[in-house]
């Protein structure tokens, strides 16, 4: 399996971590961060929301991410799914889980990985409001959770 894919379709998440673990009988913890579209935005209900990206570009950058992740921490498998084009509440967007020997390892690599596609990553959502729809601006508190991984 790919460590990166981007992809309209929903993601099989079990399958995901059952090959992370297949892959290496050393692997004593698998951490997975699955992150969800919400109803609500900045006190607006959203109906629904179009993620777009730069092919190519994306990936690319993920896998600078990732590289970087493998090059901190001790990891025996690690990957990013991201879902682009519509998508409704309770659809899952994202996907980064990782596996290495010992959970302190993967808990760091998993948040780090996340903590950098926020904001490193080209990926633009749009939503979908009663107002009307909207581009969705970068949060500060995603560059700050950023910051520390340079500290």
């Amino acid at each position: 399996m790919n460590r990166i894919l981007i992809q309209n379709e929903p993601f099989d998440i079990q399958a995901i971590q059952d090959e992370l673990r297949a892959q290496n009988p050393a692997v004593g913890a698998l951490v997975t961060f699955l992150g969800l579209m919400r109803d609500m935005n900045e006190g607006d209900q959203v109906s629904d929301m179009f993620l777009e990206h730069y092919p190519g570009m994306t990936e690319k950058v993920l896998a600078e991410i990732l590289d970087e992740a493998e090059r901190r921490w001790d990891l025996l498998g690690i990957r990013v799914v991201h879902r682009v084009g519509e998508l409704k509440p309770t659809d899952a967007i994202v996907l980064v889980a990782v596996a290495s020997a010992h959970r302190g390892e993967a808990f760091h690599a998993c948040e780090f990985v996340i903590d950098y596609l926020k904001t490193r990553a080209p990926f633009w959502k749009k939503e979908r409001t009663r107002d009307g729809d909207r581009w969705v601006s970068a949060r500060h508190s995603d560059n700050d959770a950023e910051r520390r991984w340079s500290e």
